[in-house]
């Protein structure tokens, strides 16, 4: 189970927000004990792009070798 504040990594696209298999986000809430989770995804600037409830397996954990990459969002 992974814990609020906890980086995750998103294993599905989320088109109606803009966000990309691939992207990083925080886990900012945890709900029923690691069913789902609210997770902030923000820019590298920290401006909040979408915060999300996701089913926990939309989402996985950062690797320990894994390193972002940066892409640009399209508008809204």
């Amino acid at each position: 189970m992974m814990k609020e504040h906890e980086r995750v990594v998103l294993k599905v696209a989320v088109p109606a927000e803009g966000l990309e298999i691939g992207d990083v986000g925080t886990v900012v809430h945890v709900y029923r004990d690691g069913l789902a989770y609210e997770v902030e995804f923000t820019t590298l600037a920290g401006k909040t792009a979408a915060v999300v409830t996701l089913e926990a397996a939309q989402v996985r954990p950062v690797g320990r070798r894994e390193i972002t990459h940066a892409r640009e969002m399209a508008a809204k």
